[in-house]
């Protein structure tokens, strides 16, 4: 998948957390300290900042040796030949594998069902994302995962596998012990008051996988 073992910290950007000129110093600490995909949240209408922010973000990215994913907007993604993440109802997987090609990065939601990833990889999904683990600030009603479901997933399925959902420093190892290729972060990543910060943590997240 465009030459990146799909393993480590998977940093997902907030548009409020990341106000106010935050967005790139931010995002550019978290690659800084090791993040190896970073997802572009924004769900705003504003198609020209988006596009103009996605390609800053590309940029950061392709500088740092990571990968850029757009979250739920895949003509943007092919626009900028990036990776694309779509959530349960963000549209049809298998079109968005026939318009990015072979080679990009899909991901899919599939909340805390072993059968939406089953169906997920089915239709070509790069790696398949379960969450959330914990209270979430992002999404504080999804449907709770259990480590005890990603074991089975990770014996079940040879794709990478990213949790998400309230995933901190302090109940990560346990989630990557469990099997998690990715660990997705947003709150316990960027909610700090410094770019400084964001690198400390994502280093902390990166060194995790450290030996794992």
């Amino acid at each position: 998948m465009k030459g990146t073992k799909l393993r480590g910290l998977y940093a997902i950007t907030d548009s409020k957390l990341l106000a106010d000129g935050r967005l790139l110093p931010y995002a550019e600490a978290a690659l800084r300290g090791g993040a190896r995909l970073l997802q572009y949240r924004d769900k705003s209408d504003d198609a020209a900042r988006r596009l103009r922010e996605a390609e800053a973000l590309r940029d950061l990215c392709h500088r740092h040796g990571a990968q850029l994913i757009i979250n739920d907007d895949a003509e943007l993604a092919a626009r900028l030949d990036v990776g694309l993440h779509l959530g349960q109802g963000d549209g049809s997987l298998s079109a968005a594998r026939a318009l990015l090609g072979r080679q990009a990065i899909i991901g899919a939601t599939c909340h805390a069902r072993l059968e939406l990833a089953e169906q997920a990889i089915d239709e070509g999904a790069s790696y398949v994302a379960f969450g959330r683990f914990f209270d979430s600030n992002t999404k504080p009603g999804a449907p709770a995962a259990t480590p005890e479901m990603l074991e089975q997933a990770r014996q079940r399925f040879s794709q990478p596998i990213t949790v998400i959902g309230g995933v901190t420093l302090e109940n990560a190892p346990d989630l990557i012990a469990r099997g998690a290729s990715l660990v997705a972060v947003v709150h316990a990543l960027f909610a700090t008051d410094s770019a400084s910060e964001v690198e400390r943590r994502a280093r902390a997240f990166s060194e995790l996988f450290a030996g794992n």
